[in-house]
C-alpha cells in the first residue's frame, strides 16, 4: 500500500473532525475500480531492441579521451601530506608486526599440541 501524501491525510482529518463533534460520519469513497483481468491469449509482443548505430572513431580516440578522464579524476582528488603518508605508513607496518607476532605465537601453540598432544 502506497504511502498517504501530506494532503491526502488533511482531508482525511478533516472529514473525522465533524464526526467526532457529533455529527453524521463522513461518507466513504468508493472502491478503486476493478480492471478485468486478461484471459492470457492478448499479449503483447516483446518490444525488439533497436539495433545500436556504431559510432566511428578514429584510431587511438578512446585512449586519449581515457588518459584525458583520468587526468582530470586525479586533479580532483585530495592527496594526503607528506606527514598523513608516514604516519598512515608507520600504522600499517606496526600492524603488519602485530599480526605476524600473532600468527606465529598461535603457530607455535598449534604445532606442540599437534607433535605431543594429538601424535603420541
Amino acid at each position: 500500500m502506497a504511502r498517504q501524501t501530506r494532503q491526502q491525510r488533511r482531508a482525511r482529518r478533516a472529514q473525522q473532525q465533524p464526526a467526532l463533534a457529533g455529527g453524521s460520519p463522513p461518507p466513504t469513497p468508493p472502491p478503486p475500480p476493478v480492471r478485468p483481468v486478461d484471459s492470457g491469449d492478448a499479449r503483447p509482443e516483446p518490444r525488439k531492441p533497436e539495433p545500436k548505430k556504431e559510432e566511428r572513431h578514429a584510431p587511438g580516440s578512446r585512449l586519449v579521451r581515457f588518459v584525458q578522464e583520468a587526468y582530470g579524476e586525479l586533479k580532483k582528488v585530495e592527496w594526503p601530506s607528506q606527514r598523513g603518508v608516514v604516519s598512515g605508513t608507520a600504522v600499517v607496518i606496526v600492524a603488519c608486526i602485530v599480526v605476524g607476532i600473532f600468527l606465529y605465537v598461535n603457530d607455535m601453540v598449534w604445532k606442540y599440541v599437534v607433535q605431543h598432544i594429538l601424535l603420541k
